[in-house]
């Protein structure tokens, strides 16, 4: 009862957490339109392509683009916007704007760079990756990541146009674009799949990224920022987007590393085991997106509106509010979707070449990766909160912790259970990071209130 009062009282509240349940509904309303979609692509490409090697060799190389694109991308828009909203406000749009363009050029060059880095070392870092793959897979993957690098680039600059677009409350549409990647390859799939096989996926998903990059940009130039790759040297601004950009960066390449490791100590388990993790966690990531995706998409401009301006007694009313909220809800869904998970792989996935030996190989996996979903959603909301502290640090130390759990729970449950044990292993590291976060959370606040009763 206490629970239903409380959130009641988000819609009586004040107008913070106002704006930020009509941000996060109308990403939620919108992440749902795009996962039905997103879930009718599932399905085609399971009646496509099965768990076949091919299947697995297109995962295996589009993991390193995945993660380029999360480093790089995801790191610049955390370290980017509490200081551009900082910036428009007391300095106004001009000063934005030049800050916008130098982060995007910086940005755009970054992502250039490293993408032919790769390229140039793919054939020595792709068979560390997928050391159990056969000859002809490895070489079918590291083509495909050849053919999928430009998604980096693509992807980077909607991300951050994606962001931009946040800062002026404006969410709803930003998050409906990328349903045109979905769309391109479902079409893809089932047009072209059968005469061109897995590269009809890879020309598909090119395709679908340049058009949501082309969406995003054309919103962001409507309301004020122009897509221009210019720099303006470095200023105090810039200064302080480049130090808190490292911190970031080096705390999600830590984090990211667990999906690589995951991936690469499923390739050591029988053939079809990477097909059967990423099926699985794309069900679990529908539900992290809706939830955690969306609160802490909303949660971001308030967060560094608050703390710009001090705002103590707002910061801790919306942690404590959302973070309640948070758990409420999902942990209800982690058990529906853990109790449910045989009925939904086999009404969603067995057809055509996915048979019900993979059914169930999937379902035992969905269970354990489904356990993670309350401690995500819930940390997500102390997440958001310790970066725009500017405490990046800690993001840091949480990452290399939980990259060392997630190796030695790997290698402990994937004997026990198999693939499903890799899926275990995350759903327990997820609940150190939960607590880890929550627990700097209050500290930070409590510092935070300590020094302006003493100022």
């Amino acid at each position: 009862m206490a629970a239903i009062t409380q959130i009641a009282g988000v819609f009586k509240g004040g107008s913070v957490n106002r704006r930020i349940l009509r941000a996060a509904a109308s990403v939620t309303a919108v992440g749902i339109l795009v996962k039905v979609v997103a879930t009718f692509k599932e399905i085609a490409v399971a009646g496509v392509y099965g768990r076949s090697d091919a299947m697995d060799a297109f995962l295996a190389a589009a993991l390193i683009p995945s993660l380029l694109i999360n480093l790089i991308s995801e790191s610049m828009n955390q370290a980017l916007v509490p200081t551009l909203i900082r910036v428009k406000e007391h300095e106004g749009q001009e000063k934005a704007q030049e800050l916008f363009s130098s982060s995007m050029l910086w940005l755009c060059a970054l992502l250039a760079a490293v993408s032919v880095a790769m390229a140039l070392g793919a054939r020595e870092f792709f068979p560390l990756i997928a050391s159990h793959f056969a000859p002809a897979k490895l070489e079918l993957a590291i083509r495909i990541f050849y053919a999928l690098l430009p998604v980096v680039l693509i992807t980077g600059i909607a991300t951050n146009c994606t962001a931009v677009l946040n800062t002026f409350d404006r969410f709803a549409l930003p998050a409906l674009a990328p349903v045109v990647i979905a769309v391109a390859i479902i079409l893809g799939a089932l047009l072209l799949g059968g005469r061109l096989g897995i590269w009809a996926m890879v020309y598909s998903m090119l395709a679908g990224t340049l058009i949501h990059a082309v969406i995003v940009a054309w919103m962001m130039d409507a309301h004020g920022y122009r897509l221009r790759l210019r720099w303006y040297g470095m200023t105090a601004a810039a200064r302080e987007v480049v130090h808190q950009y490292g911190p970031v960066l080096l705390s999600s390449v830590v984090a990211s590393g667990g999906l690589l490791v995951d991936q690469s100590m499923a390739a050591m388990l029988p053939a079809g085991s990477v097909s059967a993790l990423v099926y699985a966690n794309r069900f679990v990531s529908v539900v992290l997106t809706l939830l955690a995706g969306a609160v802490s998409t909303a949660v971001v401009p308030y967060f560094s509106k608050m703390i710009a301006h001090g705002d103590w007694a707002g910061c801790r009313h919306t942690l404590r509010t959302w973070a309640g909220i948070t758990a409420l809800v999902s942990a209800p869904i982690a058990v529906l979707l853990i109790v449910g998970a045989h009925l939904l792989i086999q009404v969603t996935l067995q057809h055509g070449a996915f048979g019900a030996g993979d059914t169930e190989v999937v379902t035992k996996v969905l269970a354990m990766y489904a356990l993670q979903i309350p401690f995500v959603v819930c940390g997500r909301v102390f997440y958001r909160f310790i970066v725009a502290m500017r405490r990046t640090d800690l993001i840091f130390y949480c990452g290399v912790i939980n990259l060392v759990l997630d190796v030695a729970l790997n290698l402990i449950l994937m004997r026990w259970y198999g693939v499903a044990g890799i899926a275990l292993a995350t759903s327990l590291w997820t609940v150190s990071t939960c607590f880890f976060l929550w627990y700097w959370s209050r500290r930070l606040l409590a510092e935070a209130m300590r020094g302006e009763v003493a100022a």
